[in-house]
């Protein structure tokens, strides 16, 4: 089961792939997707939308996650970056990927086991879990996070897991 996490946000979107085979997880890849602040909201988003399509396109993960976001003091940064995770759910889905998306408190408790755990504390144990990843932004880091939370909380589907077993064996 190939899975991707995502890390929204509209100037740096993160992305990270992993294999997980049973209790297994495998580093697979991540990078990010950064846009021109300078450029209008409409071309920040098309190209937010190409860079995931590029990527999604190139991998062909069997499900994704999509970090959720918590609300800012400023209401304008908040409304852009829900614009930018609509994107991110779209972009999955519209290649015909199962997308499942978690609070960051539930993400933070499944890879350290505290709700409230830091940046370091995160990309640490990232890290620990997926060795292979080596040095990555933060951006990165919280993707692999989402796309371990995916898989330890077994919100692939049956259905997936079982064309996905089916295309290996074919």
């Amino acid at each position: 089961m190939l899975i991707l996490g995502i890390d929204p946000g509209l100037q740096k979107t993160g992305w990270g792939l992993i294999q997980s085979e049973g209790s297994a997880l495998k580093f697979i890849s991540s990078g990010l997707i950064k846009t021109n602040p300078k450029d209008d909201l409409g071309r920040r988003l098309a190209d937010l939308h190409l860079g995931l399509s590029e990527m999604l396109t190139t991998w062909q993960p069997t499900s994704a996650a999509v970090e959720e976001i918590f609300v800012n003091k400023n209401p304008k940064s908040t409304l852009k970056l829900g614009q930018a995770r609509g994107i991110c759910l779209a972009a999955p889905a519209l290649h015909g990927i199962e997308v499942g998306e978690y609070a960051t408190n539930k993400i933070k408790k499944s890879l350290v086991g505290v709700g409230h755990a830091s940046k370091d504390q995160m990309g640490m144990m990232v890290r620990t879990l997926l060795p292979a990843c080596g040095q990555i932004s933060e951006d990165e880091a919280d993707a692999l996070a989402v796309a371990i939370c995916h898989a330890h909380y077994g919100s692939v589907s049956w259905e997936s897991r079982v064309a996905a077993a089916t295309a290996r064996s074919a």
